[in-house]
């Protein structure tokens, strides 16, 4: 069993990151505000963009897997629910992926949102930023069910008044399978409620692993109803089929903001919540959960290369990187454990830049079927340029963000069960095919006569492009400034999946404050 340290923060840093976007939120309602919506949201997501890399600089990376920052506060008490707040190493990741993210969306925005819909969509976006916050530094699992629930509002209404033609039943069918993955995980929380230790705090993740009162059976029986919601978060076959449709309608910076961040939830709560909860449970499903993250990364590029639409692509191209993802954690290996979490954040930089380049060339040719494409890299050559990078950092190409987590994923995999680690290796060459034959028929040859003139990255664009790319490059070369934090939960995460139990040293608070 796991034993969990927390560490409480100097500063309330994580409860003013989810404030100060939830105060945007508020103020863009306002009818007088709506007017400077662009500037107001981009100025509120930078501020949490430093209120991120504020936490970040009061994190000590020494703290092995220890919650630091963290908050605790009583909530519904007869319920056993608190306001509990904290991040691990990979918490930290995903909260400066988001950060990152957020404000450079809403910067990409003002070319594919009309100026008088603006305040919406930034509203929403913020709004989601806050609850994101809340999921990835959720001490309490009922509280991270209620926000995993209302994440789905904004999300809803980001597709479905913002999206393409088709964009309501889209939305619909992304309603219909996160909904009924929450009710299936609502069982698993009710009955922690009943298992659990009872009384105050009894649903903060650090007592819940101490261990549960249900038989084995019982036990396995709440970790299968998380595992199914994570599953259709992650997404994983057969469970995905929700995502190649909303990424189809969704704007470029929602499907961004879902597939790049929010789904990383389903992975994020196989580590953060699952292991710690169910280590029995995981490796006893680990026979089936393996073959099925093997089975992503194949089907996953495979109908990727028979997509004709891009954002379509894109979308299977994910499912592929989840099944790495899913393979690194369940397989039982350190290695490969970090090398998933480095994933996490590396395929959400890559996803950026795929579909906002993707959305820019749209604007321009009123077209993403790659049928009606061709010689788009002669007539804008940084159009082209910068999509084939992100291409390159998705299937890993040396240097950039994508190498160092796949490789670390398939040498850590090829360790501990040798078979599967072969197996995933098709997958990378699957890879090759999925992104550079899409490239050629896309970008060489002949423009058509229509594409001859057509403007190239205008100014913004270029600023949106730039960041994402120099991080890309930035992960790529010195991985060790997301390693460093991520070898603990790493370590955690294989010890459960091998039964070697609690690991490693350094689990003891090292942030001034009081431990519980």
């Amino acid at each position: 069993m796991q034993t969990l340290t927390v560490a409480t923060g100097p500063y309330p840093v994580l409860s003013l990151m989810v404030l100060v976007p939830l105060i945007g939120a508020l103020l863009l309602a306002i009818p007088a505000l709506r007017g400077q919506a662009r500037g107001l949201g981009l100025v509120i997501a930078l501020v949490e963009l430093g209120l991120g890399i504020w936490a970040a600089i009061l994190f000590d990376p020494r703290a092995g897997t220890a919650y630091q920052l963290a908050e605790t506060r009583q909530w519904i008490p007869a319920m056993g629910a608190s306001w509990a707040l904290g991040v691990t190493g990979l918490g930290l990741a995903m909260l400066l992926l988001a950060v990152f993210l957020v404000p450079i969306v809403i910067l990409a925005s003002w070319g594919e949102i009309p100026a008088d819909r603006q305040a919406g969509f930034a509203g929403l976006i913020l709004a989601l930023e806050a609850f994101i916050i809340v999921i990835f530094s959720a001490r309490d699992v009922l509280l991270f069910y209620l926000v995993f629930e209302a994440m789905l509002i904004p999300v809803y209404f980001l597709i479905g008044r913002y999206g393409g033609p088709d964009r309501h039943r889209a939305a619909i069918k992304f309603l219909l399978y996160s909904l009924a993955g929450g009710l299936v995980m609502l069982i698993g929380v009710v009955a922690l409620a009943v298992y659990g230790s009872g009384g105050e705090g009894n649903y903060l993740i650090e007592n819940l692993s101490q261990g549960l009162t249900s038989s084995t059976d019982a036990t396995r029986g709440i970790f299968v109803t998380f595992l199914i919601a994570l599953a259709i978060k992650a997404p994983m076959v057969p469970l995905h089929t929700w995502l190649p449709d909303t990424a189809e309608q969704a704007t470029p910076g929602t499907s961004v903001l879902l597939i790049g961040i929010l789904d990383k939830i389903g992975t994020y709560g196989m580590i953060a919540i699952v292991l710690p909860l169910f280590p029995e449970a995981s490796r006893w499903a680990a026979p089936v959960v393996l073959p099925l993250a093997i089975v992503g990364i194949i089907y996953g590029g495979l109908a990727a290369i028979g997509q004709d639409h891009l954002y379509r692509l894109i979308s299977y191209t994910s499912i592929s990187h989840f099944g790495f993802m899913v393979l690194g954690i369940f397989i039982g290996n350190q290695i490969a454990a970090v090398g998933a979490m480095v994933y996490m954040v590396a395929h959400g930089l890559s996803i950026a830049g795929l579909y906002l380049i993707t959305g820019f060339m749209a604007r321009r040719t009123g077209t993403v079927r790659i049928s009606e494409l061709g010689g788009i890299a002669r007539v804008m050559p940084l159009v082209a340029g910068t999509f084939l990078f992100s291409g390159l950092a998705s299937i890993a190409l040396p240097g950039l963000s994508g190498f160092i987590p796949e490789w670390m994923v398939l040498t850590g995999s090829f360790s501990a069960e040798p078979v599967y680690g072969l197996l995933a290796l098709l997958g990378v060459i699957i890879a090759a095919v999925y992104m550079l034959l899409p490239y050629q028929r896309v970008f060489t040859g002949a423009p058509a006569p229509e594409r001859v003139g057509s403007q190239d990255l205008d100014g913004r664009e270029r600023v949106v492009v730039a960041p994402i790319l120099v991080a890309m490059l930035v992960l790529g070369l010195a991985p060790a400034v997301l390693t460093g934090i991520l070898d603990g939960v790493g370590a955690q995460t294989a010890a459960t999946m091998t039964g070697a139990g609690s690991q490693p040293a350094a689990m003891a608070p090292v942030t001034e404050g009081s431990s519980k």
